[in-house]
């Protein structure tokens, strides 16, 4: 999709777990497109990307959800905006190579186009600036498997924190591995994801730092679940919470 400058308009994707779980998230992401003079647009007939089906081999479902979402975000000059790579990377990647053989693939096409990382929209899209007025903080980042392996847009995020001149970010050793999460992976091996989130967080651990930020509400689940279990006191984060809130935006 051709960006025309500025941008004036833009859909949000909440996500399920942002709109169930972590709406703060959601609402911060919102803020800081409209912090730049973005109109930002939450259409309520949106739903589910379809990933989860997709994942689990339900096709069919997954692609009557795709459908879904041709009706929720029609107008197509306006990008969409999800605080999740693995949002975005099903509705830019899979979304095509689903359709591929179906009547709708121009549509479904048309649409992926305009789907970015909200990492990727605010950093390259939008070209922010941030002023960091926090307190000195180390932090520490986990990139999600989607952001490094399908978009390539964790380092956008990083980018972002990096802007913020009293944050220390701290490298995180393997950070390039999955927490555990991986949507319905840790159902179906429960086992072996508890074993890589316990392996994440002794890595979180040996950063010694105060929080650690993510992209991905499916990871700060995961992440955030297990320190709670194991009475850990470090902060599990968004990265668009902890922007905001370092640019002295109010709560939200």
């Amino acid at each position: 999709m051709q960006i025309s400058f500025p941008v004036k308009k833009a859909y949000f994707l909440g996500t399920c777990l942002a709109d169930m779980i972590y709406p703060e998230t959601g609402l911060a992401g919102m803020r800081l497109l409209e912090r730049e003079g973005v109109e930002t647009i939450f259409p309520l007939e949106q739903s589910c990307c379809g990933w989860p089906a997709y994942n689990a081999g339900y096709r069919r479902e997954a692609m009557a959800v795709a459908r879904a979402q041709l009706k929720a975000f029609p107008d197509p000059d306006c990008p969409i905006v999800a605080p999740s790579a693995s949002c975005a990377a099903m509705m830019r990647i899979q979304y095509p190579k689903l359709f591929e053989h179906e009547p709708d693939v121009h549509e479904m096409l048309q649409l992926a186009s305009r789907v970015y990382e909200l990492g990727d929209f605010l950093l390259n899209v939008l070209q922010v600036r941030y002023q960091d007025q926090g307190e000195p903080i180390r932090v520490t980042w986990h990139s999600s498997c989607h952001a490094l392996r399908d978009l390539d847009v964790a380092r956008h995020a990083k980018a972002l924190l990096r802007q913020l001149e009293n944050v220390e970010l701290a490298d995180l050793e393997g950070e390039e591995e999955c927490c555990g999460f991986g949507g319905i992976f840790s159902i179906r091996q429960p086992e072996l994801s508890a074993a890589m989130a316990y392996d994440k967080i002794e890595a979180i651990q040996n950063a010694q730092a105060a929080r650690v930020i993510v992209g991905e509400c499916g990871c700060m689940l995961n992440i955030a679940g297990v320190m709670d279990k194991l009475r850990i006191p470090i902060a599990c984060q968004h990265f668009a919470d902890f922007i905001w809130e370092r640019i002295g935006g109010e709560n939200v």
